[in-house]
């Protein structure tokens, strides 16, 4: 099973300036109970706003770059051979971003699981337009604003229609 992780707001935008939009600690657990113990495949340029492997996960980062190299995670070319060390560590793998990323991913996998922001935020980076022809949502969990979340999000699931 593989799946996407993504935040985004009410109109697809996922980032600005290689940062996240938004602090909410929630969906960072959230993010961290999915996708512990599991391979995760992001774009060079998602690893770099994180700056560190991400713990208990393998780190499988997509660069084009040649010459690039970081201690503690696997750098490959392509999302075909990501997935490919991905699957042989564990059946599920999850797809973290950057924007091209999911792009090249979104036709691949098996779920989404999409917190959406109730927020309309300035971004240069957007996730691709969930089709409802293609997904179907089978979970949505909302949460409302409070001290540590400045914003109201839902966590949606979405499984690939068959």
């Amino acid at each position: 099973m593989t799946t996407i992780v993504v935040a985004m707001g009410e109109n697809n935008e996922i980032g600005s300036n290689n940062r996240l939009l938004w602090h909410l600690p929630t969906d960072l657990k959230h993010f961290k109970e999915l996708t512990s113990g599991h391979p995760i495949i992001m774009g060079r340029k998602t690893y770099e706003s994180i700056g560190k492997p991400l713990p208990n996960r393998t780190n499988i980062v997509v660069s084009r770059k040649k010459d690039w190299f970081e201690e503690g995670i696997l750098i490959v070319g392509s999302i075909k051979e990501a997935l490919k060390f991905a699957k042989k560590i564990d059946e599920k793998v999850f797809v973290i971003g950057g924007g091209n990323i999911y792009e090249q991913t979104i036709d691949l996998v098996d779920r989404l699981e999409v917190t959406v922001v109730k927020a309309n935020l300035e971004a240069d980076t957007f996730f691709p337009k969930i089709d409802e022809k293609t997904w179907v949502k089978v979970n949505e969990v909302c949460h409302e604003k409070d001290e540590k979340n400045p914003y109201d999000f839902c966590f949606q699931t979405f499984e690939r229609k068959l």
